[in-house]
């Protein structure tokens, strides 16, 4: 007799179980959301607090996205040891512990204090990521996974949304202008507090739910290949893919009001540039939700192909244009950028069966993207200009529209699959 736990583990089982747990795990793209988000009204904060240089500030990115780089595949080794449902408790209660290390590093106003406290939690987002990504791809057929974890992620552009109007307000004790009365030691606890009574109690949610049980991997069983997920093609090709998104939204969304306030682009005040954030990341929410139904009619790499050509086009006019029309085009580059992470990522996870936790791990590992291709954009601008730095994003969107077209195939690398067949 076949539970609907079992059944699950090879695409089939209960919807109405299926539907509850997703339901569960929106939760945690929305909660993961907020925190990622809550990063750019901590680095204004810190910068003021501790009288930080631009480089130093940036630290918080480095740890943050860092976290992503050296947790990503012990997460994926440890999840698939202990499953995707008690991995998301793990996590949960990382995360919390690093929220709570944030009033300990207030009061004793030491920066580097600061930075363990965030890596901690973002360690924790890290191991969410790592076991709630591939439970969503893995809850129903493998041909509508894309949709499916382009709605979850709707929810999370949603906490990214609205993350910086409520942690603009706790953070900053609602000053009107922090830079010229300053700031208190004491408000950046409160936020991070409210954030890790919320995460434990999650996790306590979390281990009284009755959701399938998957994401263990079966010792006994053979991996696909003889290298597991690092041997797929199209599991490598799409954590390249994962690496060059992260890096072009963030690098986007980096010098989004530094572009805007330019004088012959918005001419406008960085305060006021600053809003349009919003609109580039409310864009990418408004575009999952769309995205989720057009991906239950069509197929997740041509929208993906066809998302990733729009934005070369808009990037491309934005660099070659000024005015209202450069800036409008590199707004909508959010509602681009929408699908691009759950599309690559369902797709990089087609056919690793066993490996699958392990894939996992590797792409929240091309994460750290985030850290690295901002970077090399701002080295760029600094060379040259804001508006001819955006070609590096550009050439990002250049090779995701790749993978849509042809990356997205999965096939063995063939020195592998050569090895195998001699083998045998």
């Amino acid at each position: 007799m076949t539970t609907p736990q079992t059944s699950a583990l090879h695409g089939g089982g209960s919807d109405n179980n299926y539907r509850f747990a997703l339901t569960a795990l929106t939760s945690l793209f929305f909660i993961w959301g907020f925190i990622t988000c809550l990063n750019d009204i901590l680095i204004p904060y810190l910068r003021l607090l501790f009288d930080l240089n631009y480089a130093q500030s940036m630290l918080i990115q480095f740890c943050f996205f860092g976290a992503y780089f050296i947790i990503s595949v012990p997460a994926g080794l440890m999840v698939g040891k202990i499953g995707y449902k008690m991995g998301i408790v793990t996590g949960l209660l990382i995360a919390g512990a690093g929220c709570v290390l944030f009033y300990p590093a207030a009061m004793m106003e030491v920066y580097g204090l600061f930075l363990l406290a965030l890596f901690i939690l973002a360690s924790g987002v890290t191991i969410l990521q790592v076991a709630a990504n591939p439970y969503v791809t893995r809850l129903g057929p493998e041909e509508t996974s894309s949709s499916r974890l382009t709605m979850t992620q709707a929810f999370n552009s949603l906490g990214t949304t609205v993350a910086p109007f409520f942690g603009a307000w706790l953070i900053f004790g609602g000053v009107a202008d922090p830079e010229v009365t300053g700031v208190s030691k004491d408000t950046v606890s409160t936020p991070y507090f409210i954030l890790a009574a919320t995460l434990v109690l999650m996790a306590l949610i979390f281990v009284k739910l009755k959701l399938p049980n998957m994401g263990k991997v079966d010792a006994a069983a053979p991996l696909p290949t003889k290298g597991g997920a690092w041997s797929q093609r199209h599991l490598v090709l799409g954590a390249i893919g994962i690496f060059v998104y992260v890096g072009a939204e963030v690098g986007i969304g980096s010098f989004l009001a530094i572009y805007l306030s330019q004088s012959d682009i918005g001419n406008m005040s960085s305060s006021q540039a600053s809003h349009y954030i919003s609109w580039y990341f409310g864009g990418a929410m408004v575009g999952r939700f769309i995205g989720a139904a057009v991906m239950q009619k069509f197929a997740g790499n041509k929208v993906l192909l066809f998302n990733a050509s729009i934005a070369v086009v808009l990037v491309a006019t934005t660099i070659n244009s000024s005015g209202a029309l450069a800036m409008w085009s590199l707004l909508f580059v959010g509602l681009c950028n929408s699908i691009m992470f759950p599309t690559i990522f369902s797709l990089a996870l087609q056919n690793l069966k066993e490996s699958t936790s392990q894939g996992s791990g590797i792409l929240c590992l091309a994460i750290v993207g985030g850290a690295i291709v901002p970077l090399l954009q701002g080295a760029l601008a600094d060379a040259t200009s804001v508006q001819f730095a955006f070609i590096l994003p550009l050439l990002c969107y250049v090779y995701i529209a790749f993978y849509g077209f042809r990356g997205y195939k999965p096939q063995a690398f063939k020195s592998i699959a050569r090895a195998q067949e001699a083998e045998s």
